[in-house]
């Protein structure tokens, strides 16, 4: 005590010198742990900013702001869509009313056979007997499975305009249709009838196929393609199958499924330049169906 006495100015001074370190020392810890907050901070930017820079498209950078074109091509793609709704006119269903009841599909369903047989009479297209378009499950029965109601009305309109067109077109024959189950119904219909696609939907639309086979010649396969090219209607042919038909004159029923015709050989007379057998015509069709636009 007697020595801090006698150097008192030497003593505070040291007690000052003390808390003046102390105070560095914790300044210097509060600037490391600011420093390391920040440092980190911006390792986080950065990563984020690699990050969108690896992007496909990248945001792009001070020259380039890829947003804003992605923005500007968007409003280009939507105006596109929007002039093109003329070729994707919704098909109407059959019935078209949006609360369908058993008894009306059912009564719609008979007159829609029925006023598709007359047609392909009226156009000379052979038809299997009693066709039923592909409805053979629903054609017989009054009451149908709880739901279905709406996406068969849908599918008899659509078989309705797919008709039309080979009608227009006046195939040889129409060996058949061949839909989509949508029903619990289905199941109990002839296999003939269906294939075992289904609808896919994407952010634009909604595509259904169908599979259709007729008979016919070239000029007649050209025709049914033109007509589906020129309908307002999206029908789009996704694949085409051609191969001898077992018919060779109009008015002869259709051969079996693969049967191969006959080669007639002709002696004497002159060369034959062209002659065009009857063909049998498979076509995977799928109809673009747009959806709302938000």
């Amino acid at each position: 005590m007697g020595w801090i006495k006698r150097n008192l100015l030497f003593s505070i001074a040291g007690i000052v010198a003390l808390l003046l370190l102390g105070g560095a020392g914790f300044y210097d810890y509060k600037s490391w742990s600011h420093n390391s907050d920040a440092f980190d901070r911006l390792n986080t930017i950065y990563d984020t900013l690699q990050q969108l820079g690896g992007q496909k498209p990248a945001p792009g950078n001070g020259k380039i702001d890829n947003i804003k074109t992605a923005k500007e091509q968007e409003a280009v793609v939507s105006e596109w869509i929007a002039q093109t709704g003329g070729f994707f006119k919704p098909i109407s269903p059959v019935p078209d009313s949006p609360d369908v009841t058993s008894e009306a599909f059912a009564a719609a369903l008979r007159r829609m056979i029925d006023q598709l047989q007359h047609e392909a009479d009226n156009a000379s297209v052979l038809l299997p007997p009693k066709y039923g378009f592909s409805f053979e499950a629903q054609r017989s029965i009054v009451r149908f499975a709880p739901g279905s109601l709406p996406s068969l009305s849908v599918q008899l309109g659509e078989v309705k305009a797919i008709s039309e067109v080979l009608f227009a077109s006046r195939v040889n024959s129409l060996d058949g249709i061949q839909r989509i189950r949508v029903s619990d119904d289905d199941a109990a219909g002839p296999q003939s009838d269906y294939i075992t696609d289904v609808s896919v939907t994407n952010n634009l639309a909604v595509l259904t196929p169908y599979v259709l086979t007729f008979r016919g010649f070239s000029a007649e396969l050209a025709s049914v393609l033109a007509g589906f090219a020129a309908s307002p209607h999206g029908f789009v042919v996704k694949g085409i199958n051609v191969q001898p038909a077992g018919a060779s004159a109009q008015g002869e029923a259709p051969a079996p499924m693969g049967q191969l015709p006959a080669v007639v050989t002709r002696k004497g007379g002159l060369p034959t330049v062209l002659n065009e057998q009857l063909l049998r015509i498979t076509l995977e069709v799928e109809i673009v169906k747009p959806l709302p636009r938000k």
